[in-house]
């Protein structure tokens, strides 16, 4: 795998992982008066989001430079933005799809509509609202960051096979 997707996928994992353990370290009043010795009235589920929609953006990155496509090296959150939803437009990510199942569980909309989603919920949540009121939110970018990023994943290892052949 080219060394570029690997820096991305494992970007998109950690920034997932670090989401995850935010979202625990919010949840858990004992962690954070024992442990870190903070209000257990303070949450980090802002962060949650953020970190969830970079897992998302990573992962995008990483299917789009799998596709051989260059990104420029300032303003790649549009340009992600810009080429995912083409190859979503063109059907590129729907072939993925079919590749990987017999029948199409997931259409390539949901994933472009994923990433949409958590752009416009980062910049909500990240900055106009409290992060004690994003608990649900917060949630919903933590499944969505998984969901994207294990089918991102699996795109990439499937082609990588049939490259191999």
């Amino acid at each position: 795998m080219d060394s570029d997707i690997n820096r991305s996928l494992e970007r998109a994992e950690n920034e997932l992982v670090f989401a995850k353990a935010i979202k625990l370290l919010s949840d858990s009043e004992g962690i954070k008066r024992d442990v870190f010795k903070i209000a257990e009235k303070t949450t980090f589920y802002s962060g949650v989001i953020e970190h969830s929609y970079y897992s998302i953006f990573n992962s995008a990155k990483a299917y789009i430079i799998f596709k051989k496509i260059i990104l420029p090296e300032q303003g790649q959150h549009q340009a992600v933005y810009y080429q995912f939803k083409k190859l979503v437009q063109q059907g590129i990510i729907s072939e993925d799809l079919l590749k990987m199942y017999e029948e199409v569980k997931v259409k390539a909309d949901v994933l472009l509509e994923i990433l949409e989603k958590e752009e416009e919920k980062r910049t909500k949540y990240t900055y106009k609202i409290l992060p004690q009121a994003n608990k649900e939110p917060a949630q919903q970018s933590l499944n969505n960051a998984q969901f994207f990023y294990n089918y991102i994943r699996q795109f990439i290892q499937q082609g990588d096979k049939e490259n191999e052949q």
